[in-house]
């Protein structure tokens, strides 16, 4: 087993001028070396002018700045020449430590947010953690009530460009330019097929048929039996209705749903998956009243708010919709084959909508389909990620050490969302002691919603037991995926990671009796 570096061996010790005496912890005691100065190798004592001292001692681990200080009682015993102190911890309180972590550039793959592009559309040239799935009903439910949901799976979810990645689904019925997606079984029991010639050609089912409202009803509930709960499945989109399933048929709207199917439809999504996000293609009708939905736009950016009424985000604006950001997530399809043109002259647009209508995906057309042209190019690509959805940042961590075994050590730490969305599932953020050889020896959760990180600072407090043998320890902390119980989510700081855990610094832990000086 590769053991990980020990924190403390990459200590840089720095003291300030005014020191006069230190505390030596490994021997217990105040080592006088002058009439004025007392030193060790690891503490220093200076007065605080009020009848305290403070041991400060400022060290660099890596790019993590730490701020180390205890608080000392001290007495004055002689200025004869002799200066003598009885060193003590005052009123038993430990150090505090204090992290405050340098900044770095982001991770580009982290889950749920960035390039979400297709499987089959050729090489994938950029980090991603998303997919995008196209399916017909007719292949999910060839027979009446027979599921071929695993058969799927197996075929498009464990191809080398999906595998292990979460995955955005949406289900069509109306494909322009390929045969029907309406099971034949529906065909056969009379639902009306009727056609249709733009956008290469088609077939619209009669979605107000009541054989093809209940059928619905039934295939959206066997949907969410088998995804509600699918640890791989990051976003449904609410298709089914209109070309594409993105609820319109264009121009021909007398093909399309009345309100009252597209309202049962809403309806049937939000019964079968309460734990889900759900995506729309449009705020309006039945759609457009709903503060939970999430969106998405399927010619980002150049419809995004193109000072139309009909844009995107006018849509949102219009239905009182613009907020649902907050608590839903919303992601579209840049326009396709033009991902150079918008990471190239119309990049300034591209990153404008992107904060205005608050990604945190695009796909499944995106650059990293395209081979970048330019360096130029790439960075785009990174800084445009970087800027979707959620960017956790940590700015300070403050806990106590050494403490002694069997302490609950309290640590606090505060961040900043940097992204311009929250993160939309309420994943656990998780803090652990890790011993030297990296096991896990103690683990808290802490009472926090990482749904309510909106852009912004956040804080939180976790308190961790420290019930362990005597030692050095390495507190960690993870945002922590549920489907593999393993922290997923990483910041956006120069931190050490360790099998997935962000390093914060050492936890000095003493035996139970180790509390005094003498």
């Amino acid at each position: 087993m590769v053991r990980p570096e020990p924190i403390a061996a990459a200590v840089e010790r720095r003291c300030d001028r005014r020191t006069i005496a230190c505390f030596n912890p490994p021997r217990r005691s105040v080592v006088n070396e002058s009439p004025h100065v007392y030193r060790s190798d690891r503490w220093r004592i200076i007065r605080s002018g009020r009848g305290l001292l403070d041991a400060v001692c400022l060290w660099e681990l890596g790019n993590v700045s730490v701020d180390f200080r205890q608080r000392l009682c001290g007495l004055i015993a002689s200025w004869m020449g002799i200066v003598a102190f009885v060193v003590m911890f005052c009123g038993g309180a430990p150090a505090e430590v204090v992290v405050r972590p340098k900044p770095a550039p982001g991770p580009l793959d982290n889950p749920l947010k960035g390039w979400c592009p297709y499987t089959n559309a050729g090489p994938i040239h950029q980090p991603y953690s998303m997919v995008f799935q196209y399916v017909s009903w007719k292949m999910l439910e060839p027979v009446e009530g027979d599921f071929r949901f695993g058969e799927w799976e197996r075929r498009e979810w464990d191809v080398p460009a999906a595998r292990g990645r979460h995955v955005v689904l949406r289900v069509w019925i109306d494909y322009p330019g390929k045969p029907t997606g309406l099971p034949d079984w529906l065909v056969a029991k009379g639902v009306r097929l009727r056609p249709y010639e733009q956008f290469g050609g088609g077939l619209s089912p009669d979605y107000d048929d009541p054989r093809m409202v209940a059928a619905m009803v039934r295939f959206i509930e066997a949907l969410g039996r088998r995804y509600n709960g699918h640890p791989r499945v990051a976003f449904i989109q609410v298709g089914l209705l209109g070309h594409w399933g993105e609820w319109h048929t264009y121009p021909r709207t007398e093909l399309f749903a009345s309100e009252k199917t597209q309202r049962t439809v809403l309806a049937a999504y939000r019964r079968a998956f309460p734990d889900k996000q759900l995506m729309a293609r449009y705020a309006r009708g039945p759609a457009g009243e709903l503060p939970w939905l999430g969106f998405h736009d399927d010619m980002f950016p150049e419809d995004t708010d193109n000072g139309k009424d009909w844009s995107f985000l006018a849509g949102l604006r219009r239905s009182g919709r613009a907020g649902n950001w907050k608590v839903a997530p919303i992601g579209g399809e840049m326009v396709p084959g033009q991902a150079r043109r918008w990471l190239g002259e119309g990049y300034a647009t591209t990153l404008r909508m992107i904060a205005a209508g608050h990604f945190s995906w695009i796909g499944p057309y995106c650059p990293a389909l395209e081979e970048p042209p330019d360096e130029r190019f790439t960075r785009r690509c990174a800084e445009l990620v970087r800027k979707m959805g959620y960017q956790f940042r940590l700015t300070e961590i403050r806990y106590a050490s050494p403490v002694r075994r069997g302490d609950v050590v309290e640590v606090r730490i505060r961040g900043v969302n940097e992204g311009v969305a929250p993160f939309y599932y309420p994943w656990p953020v998780r803090v652990a002691l890790l011993a030297p050889d990296g096991r896990i020896v103690g683990e808290a959760k802490a009472q926090v919603d990482i749904r309510r990180w909106l852009p912004g600072d956040f804080a939180f407090g976790v308190k961790v037991p420290s019930d362990v043998p005597a030692g050095t320890y390495r507190l960690a902390v993870g945002i922590v995926d549920p489907g593999t119980d393993e922290p997923a989510v990483r910041f956006a700081n120069a931190l050490p990671v360790w099998k997935k855990w962000t390093i914060l610094g050492d936890l000095r832990v003493d035996p139970r009796d180790d509390r005094s000086v003498d």
